[in-house]
């Protein structure tokens, strides 16, 4: 019990949830942070590594985002232990013990994450009928298959090149963890006439200085392939996409792929974070004092959860993107420019945004919990 407790502090968490069912080869942990503005919403994620401590962090990443974001929600996240490629009778098997065994945590709300989709979420609403993030033909939004985090990105990206000295058309971008939000992303910049010079995801990465077909990558990756099999560009390991130079680098992986061992192999002018918590506080610090400017997770890639929230409250896809822009723009343009005025990191600008508004709806609670 003890390791449970080094987590909290006055924002929570609420409760940890360990869960394990030998049976069915379930073994998960769910994190509901800080619900003082409401249920919590945060995704599921599936992964072989998944810890206690990367789910708590997730966690409070997204009290801090849908506080950011004005939404009526709380933070909170799941993750369960477990190939993401495994069969897909497996993986369902596990998603609907995962979703029984939370049925009665209604402070939780079930969305979709790395190594879950719509589709997964369709299987925890047969269950228990509590999930945001599902396939269009149950009445959702379906997040990953439009691009709402990529959405977000874009517009952060958009007010962000006023505090940087470069234009975002034929601005070169590198993104790491070409995969739904990645893709997305790339295939919205492309319309402001940005240029992918670099990605990467799991099996490689891969460099071409005059640019790569966007909808090319985007095929390939849909059809079950990598980004290597493009046959424009070098072809390098997967690490080798912080070293690619570049104006926007965007990391949309897992957590803490950018540390104080190698955030120096970095050449860019601006890191816009689309997966969560993928910098160490280290690695932001040393980029903030080389003058790079970077956009944390929790303003940046607030996309999915809003468009998530949006769903739940009966909006359209249309009403979604919409308030995906104007949150995201006017949270961007606030926190770079506090940054700027109090001459702090945009993540300190961005928590103190998003901590006002975290407390202040925990002063109108009847009792001083989460």
């Amino acid at each position: 019990m003890s390791d449970m407790f080094q987590f909290g502090d006055e924002l929570g968490p609420a409760k940890i949830i360990h869960v394990y069912e030998p049976s069915v080869g379930l073994k998960a942990v769910l994190v509901v942070d800080n619900v003082a503005a409401g249920p919590s919403i945060g995704g599921v994620r599936m992964a072989p590594d998944v810890t206690t401590a990367e789910c708590f962090r997730l966690a409070r990443a997204m009290t801090l985002k849908n506080a950011a974001a004005g939404l009526a929600h709380g933070g909170g996240k799941a993750v369960l232990a477990g190939d993401p490629r495994m069969p897909r009778p497996d993986k369902e098997r596990l998603i609907r013990a995962l979703a029984c065994a939370l049925k009665d945590v209604q402070e939780y709300i079930f969305g979709p994450d790395m190594g879950t989709d719509e589709e997964c979420m369709a299987w925890v609403k047969d269950e228990i009928g509590r999930a945001v993030g599902l396939p269009a033909a149950l009445g959702g939004i379906p997040l990953d298959e439009i691009g709402a985090t990529g959405w977000g990105l874009r517009h952060a990206i958009d007010v962000a090149q006023d505090f940087c000295d470069f234009k975002l058309k034929h601005a070169r971008v590198v993104i790491q963890g070409f995969g739904a939000v990645g893709l997305h992303a790339a295939r919205f910049l492309a319309k402001k006439k940005a240029v992918l010079v670099g990605a990467a995801d799991s099996r490689g990465a891969i460099y071409h200085a005059d640019g790569l077909d966007v909808e090319d990558l985007v095929r390939l990756k849909r059809e079950g392939g990598s980004v290597v099999d493009h046959p424009k560009g070098e072809k390098f390991d997967r690490e080798a996409v912080l070293d690619f130079e570049c104006d926007i680098w965007i990391p949309a992986a897992r957590p803490d792929v950018v540390n104080e061992d190698n955030v120096h192999r970095l050449r860019t002018k601006l890191v816009a974070q689309g997966a969560n918590i993928p910098f160490t506080p280290g690695a932001e610090q040393y980029l903030h004092q080389r003058g790079v400017l970077c956009l944390p997770d929790f303003i940046a890639n607030a996309g999915g959860v809003i468009c998530a929230a949006m769903e739940y409250h009966g909006a359209s896809q249309t009403q979604a993107f919409e308030t995906i822009e104007e949150k995201i723009s006017a949270n961007t343009l606030q926190v770079l420019e506090e940054s700027r005025r109090q001459k702090i990191l945009p993540r300190q600008a961005a928590l103190n945004l998003a901590l006002r508004r975290v407390k202040q709806a925990m002063s109108f609670r009847r009792w001083s919990i989460f």
